[in-house]
């Protein structure tokens, strides 16, 4: 409880993350990934039970001060575990991350500039977006970023999942945000 609430009055902890160079057919692919208009899908479950369960289980672990509504809590969830599920994302480990960058507050924004619940750096939307770094701060939007930049760093480190999440903060080579991001999704995962 002490660490929920040092997280939820601290800062978010987006790094400096720092534009990459992109090929144009990465550029193009991410491109396509954002852009993607048709009407968002529902999240894969393998049944009935194990939807109310994962959505039941992960509401009540949802802080209450950032989510207080129950519809806004499993709306959020809904589009977190679709959004991860579209990128090839563990859903707990887009939870863990969302915890360690903006404990779930929706109109975080870092020191570094990073908005939103995914702490995206706004220059993302001029490099694969519509160049509007307001729409960061819609759920949807940031968590299609958050899950396609990512899923780009996973790829680009071959698998390598601590390199990714250093990738994604800007801390690459440093073990802080990693271990900090691998912790909170173990804690995230169903038992």
């Amino acid at each position: 409880m002490a660490a929920a609430l040092l997280l939820a009055n601290r800062p978010a902890a987006a790094g400096h993350q720092q534009y990459e160079p992109l090929s144009a057919a990465v550029r193009t692919a991410l491109v396509a990934s954002i852009q993607d208009r048709r009407e968002a899908g529902q999240p894969r479950f393998a049944s009935t039970t194990e939807r109310a369960d994962w959505l039941a289980t992960m509401s009540e672990r949802l802080p209450r001060r950032w989510k207080p509504d129950r519809r806004e809590r499993i709306e959020f969830l809904v589009t977190l575990r679709y959004e991860a599920q579209r990128a090839g994302l563990d859903p707990q480990l887009v939870l863990g991350l969302i915890e360690v960058e903006s404990y779930f507050r929706r109109y975080a924004v870092s020191t570094a500039g990073a908005r939103g619940y995914m702490q995206v750096m706004p220059f993302w939307t001029k490099v694969i977006g519509d160049g509007d770094p307001s729409r960061l701060f819609d759920m949807r939007t940031n968590l299609r970023y958050g899950c396609v930049i990512l899923r780009h760093y996973v790829d680009l480190e071959k698998g390598d999942l601590y390199r990714a999440l250093g990738r994604y903060n800007g801390s690459l080579g440093r073990p802080e945000y990693p271990n900090l991001v691998l912790r909170a999704w173990r804690r995230w995962e169903m038992s």
